[in-house]
């Protein structure tokens, strides 16, 4: 999987939790917001690809890769401080693709955003 520098460390995340049935992580609204202070809805898209690359990464085994095809994200709230969490759940795990529900929460469990992301497996080359 190599590193997980460059963007993530830049944006602050932390993977809390990862396993094949579940990918845990979180990331400060500081530093990550738009011109309104708000959460921005890109940083909740990095968050949630992140989430799901790395499953589908552990998904696919030693000597293959996972790249991100889709990624889309509905955005129910904002949020303006603290930390926000993701969790992404496998919604299809197959040979070739596979697919993570990842739902963003502020620190009152309210959800933020829905996110779904498509990863295509194949062989490093």
């Amino acid at each position: 999987m190599g590193t997980l520098g460059g963007l993530i460390e830049r944006m602050g995340i932390e993977i809390l939790e990862a396993s094949l049935e579940r990918l845990v992580g979180r990331m400060p609204v500081e530093g990550n917001t738009q011109p309104y202070g708000l959460l921005h809805g890109g940083a909740s898209c990095v968050l949630a690809e992140t989430l799901g690359s790395i499953g589908s990464a552990m998904h696919a085994g030693p000597n293959r890769i996972a790249v991100g095809i889709e990624i889309n994200a509905t955005h129910h709230r904002s949020a303006t401080a603290g930390y926000v969490t993701g969790v992404a759940t496998p919604v299809h795990l197959g040979r070739t693709l596979a697919t993570y529900e990842v739902v963003i929460t502020d620190e009152q469990g309210r959800r933020l955003c829905t996110s779904r992301i498509t990863c295509l497996l194949r062989d490093a080359s």
